[in-house]
Parts: C-alpha cells; sequence; structure tokens
C-alpha cells in the first residue's frame, strides 16, 4: 500500500504533500525508567516545512522517527495522509516516505545513478523509468546528469552529496519528507546553499516536510511552522517563526531564542522581498579590455562576472582591470546568495565581501542583479519602526 494524497487519488498526478498526525505518542525504550518522548499530540499540515527543534537528547529524532517507523511507538496512533502508519507494513510504510540524514548516509560502493535509483529499484519501476527520474532528480538539485550520475559518493564534495541524499529522498516522489539534521556536517556557506535549495525545491514541489534541528536559526529560516521542543519532546510552543520571535510562549522558549530575536526578524524576510538592483556584468570569456570599457561607462568600480550560462562566478575590481593582461589575472572570489536567501543571509554575504553588494542568483543559480547594504539598512529600520509602533499601540 503506497500513500497518497487526497489530490493524487482524484487526478493521478504526482503527489503532493500530505497531513500528518501525532495523537498522543510515546515511546519508552526497553529498560528505560522514562519515557524518550511522552504523550507527543502534534498536527503537520499537507504542504508545509515544520521544524522539530530543541536542546539534544530531548527526543526530537526519536519523534520524527517514528513517524516512518524507524522507531516503533509504544503507545499512541499516527497518521500519514488519513492513513494509520501502524496499519502498514513498515518496509512499505518507509518505501513510501522520503528520509535525509546527516551527511547523507549514501552507499559508498553505489554510483550516485544507483543510490538515487535505489527505492524506485525497490518499487519494481522499469530502467527507463528510473533512469529518466535519476535524470531528472540531479537536474533538479543543481548536479548536472552527464557529469556526476557515474560518479562515486567519495568523488563529490559534502554538500554535493547531501544534495544526493536529498535527490535519493524524493526520488519515488513521495507526500512526506523526512529530514534528520542533513545540513549539520558542512560548512556554514554550504549550509546556508543547501537551505536555500531546499527552499526552491519546496516552492517546486510542495511537499510536507518535518526537519529536525538544534539550531533556531535554521528553524526560523525554513519553518512554516516550528515546535520547540523540551524534555521527552513536550511541545513548549508550536507556531510560525514569526510568533515564537515575538511573542515566546515562556522563559524556556525566550532563553532557545537567544538575545538576537529582534536581528533574528531578518530571518523571515527573503531576498526575494525586496528591491534588487541591476549591476555592471562581464563574462569569463571577455578579455581585460572589455573589461576595462565595461566599467568605464558605469558609476561602480566594479563587475560581476558570470559563466556561459550566466551564473555567477567571482568578480573583478576597476583597480586590478587597470594592469591586468588577462581578465582571469584579476578576478577574485565571490560569496553569492540567492533569491531564496535571507536577508540576514545576505547581510553576512555583504560583511564577507569587499562591497556594499551581495550579488544574487535566481532559477538554474543564474544572475539576476544584488542587494545592496542600503537596501538592508532601510529594511531594518522599517522593521524596528513597527516593532516601536506595537510597542506603543501595546503600552497604549
Amino acid at each position: 500500500m503506497t500513500i497518497q494524497s487526497e489530490a493524487t487519488r482524484k487526478t493521478g498526478h504526482d503527489p503532493t504533500g500530505v497531513r500528518i498526525v501525532l495523537d498522543n505518542v510515546s515511546k519508552v525504550y526497553p529498560g528505560s525508567a522514562q519515557p524518550a518522548v511522552e504523550n507527543v499530540s502534534l498536527e503537520i499540515p499537507a504542504g508545509e516545512i515544520v521544524v522539530l527543534v530543541g536542546p539534544s537528547g530531548c527526543g526530537k529524532t526519536t519523534t520524527m522517527r517514528m513517524i516512518n517507523r524507524l522507531s516503533e511507538p509504544t503507545s499512541g496512533r499516527i497518521l500519514v495522509g488519513d492513513v494509520d502508519a501502524l496499519s502498514i507494513k513498515p518496509t512499505t510504510l518507509r518505501r513510501s516516505i522520503g528520509y535525509s540524514i546527516q551527511q547523507a548516509g549514501l552507499f559508498p560502493h553505489m554510483t550516485i545513478r544507483q543510490n538515487i535509483g535505489l527505492v524506485p529499484g525497490l518499487l519494481r519501476w522499469d530502467r527507463k523509468r528510473i533512469a529518466a527520474r535519476v535524470d531528472e532528480l540531479l537536474d533538479l538539485v543543481g548536479l548536472e546528469p552527464a557529469q556526476y550520475a557515474e560518479r562515486y559518493p567519495r568523488q563529490l564534495s559534502g554538500g554535493q552529496q547531501q544534495r544526493v541524499g536529498v535527490a535519493r529522498a524524493l526520488a519515488a516522489d513521495p507526500p512526506v519528507l523526512l529530514m534528520d539534521e542533513p545540513f549539520g556536517a558542512v560548512d556554514p556557506i554550504t549550509r546556508s546553499t543547501l537551505q536555500d535549495e531546499l527552499l526552491r525545491l519546496q516552492d517546486e514541489l510542495h511537499k510536507t516536510i518535518v526537519f529536525v534541528t538544534h539550531d533556531f536559526g535554521e528553524a526560523v529560516k525554513l519553518g512554516d511552522r516550528i515546535a520547540v521542543l523540551g524534555e521527552r519532546s513536550k511541545i513548549l510552543q508550536y507556531d510560525t517563526p514569526q510568533t515564537i520571535l515575538a511573542s515566546p510562549a515562556d522563559d524556556t522558549v525566550a532563553g532557545f531564542v537567544g538575545s538576537g530575536a529582534s536581528l533574528r526578524q531578518l530571518g523571515l524576510m527573503r531576498v526575494k522581498d525586496v528591491e534588487l538592483r541591476p549591476h555592471p556584468v562581464v563574462h569569463v570569456h571577455d578579455t581585460a579590455a572589455q573589461a576595462r570599457t565595461t566599467l568605464a561607462g558605469s558609476e561602480f568600480d566594479w563587475a560581476v562576472v558570470l559563466d556561459d550560462r550566466d551564473r555567477p562566478v567571482s568578480w573583478v575590481r576597476k583597480s586590478r582591470l587597470a594592469q591586468a593582461a588577462e581578465l582571469s589575472d584579476a578576478v577574485e572570489a565571490l560569496d553569492v546568495v540567492s533569491t531564496q536567501s535571507t536577508l540576514e543571509d545576505a547581510l553576512e554575504a555583504i560583511l564577507a565581501q569587499q562591497h556594499a553588494s551581495a550579488v544574487v542568483t535566481g532559477g538554474g543559480n543564474r544572475y539576476v542583479g544584488v542587494v545592496t547594504l542600503d537596501t538592508l539598512i532601510d529594511t531594518i529600520t522599517g522593521i524596528r519602526a513597527d516593532a516601536d509602533a506595537k510597542t506603543r499601540d501595546g503600552d497604549g
């Protein structure tokens, strides 16, 4: 039995997200005096990202793993798309739910194609259909099939492996995706990029995603809703990021949110929500003379360098171009953000560069403009003004 959304059953189209309900679910491990998870009740809306966040050892991973029965509930009821998860054979259930973990969990002796095609193969898809699905997913997560499909995991970077892990979780087009700290083992820049990629994918796919993290900043960035958990997965607050930041339910939640809550308001806004500005661009195959000409007719003293597919790869400043024989002699490394990045990400990118702008990419990682420090300052000023107005209204 395969879990499908109501829309799938009615239309025959690819599945979208389905509702998940945990009803008084508990988990007691043999020999333990205390339950690891105690009487958790939670409704996860279809097509949303719900983040379980809390300190290490609070039971958030166990709670998530009970959804696909990698950890069997001791008591309670779990519904996935209005189907009782406990009524389904565990292996059948797991093949209907995508699962992505930290460090990707890829099989080292299998190629990338074999890793991604594993579950469709178990579901007895034909070879042609599996091959097409693998190519589709690699393209979806930003890895060119011709370049990566026949490689082995050891031949990929950590960030690339994690993209493959997400692709594998999506291979059979499940309505539900469980993600257990999937980006925790990569460096901060790669982590931010992977978070942006997940949000971009979700814009297209509308899966129901349950995401576990101990990082509240990550929860704010990714979550449509956040469940802040205490001991034994007690739900301390379950609400939107905006509400939790503005009105923590108690001192414990306030302590977990931290003192930087006002700055984290930048984590609620996306780069796509603010004005992007045009900026001079050159291409990698342009000559240094062509680049100098481009900047000579501009008010700016630096340009974005794009590849043949209009993806930003570096930047070049006028002062370095002056004596350069080749464009490649003058280029410098570039940090970019995407339209899915938060304004907090954009601020960090601006601070890391030597110019007061962050270069922005859109679909296909193509260049779409820059977000400037002035824009961010104006936005922060507006956020503070709104907060002050709400405070005055509350006092009144």
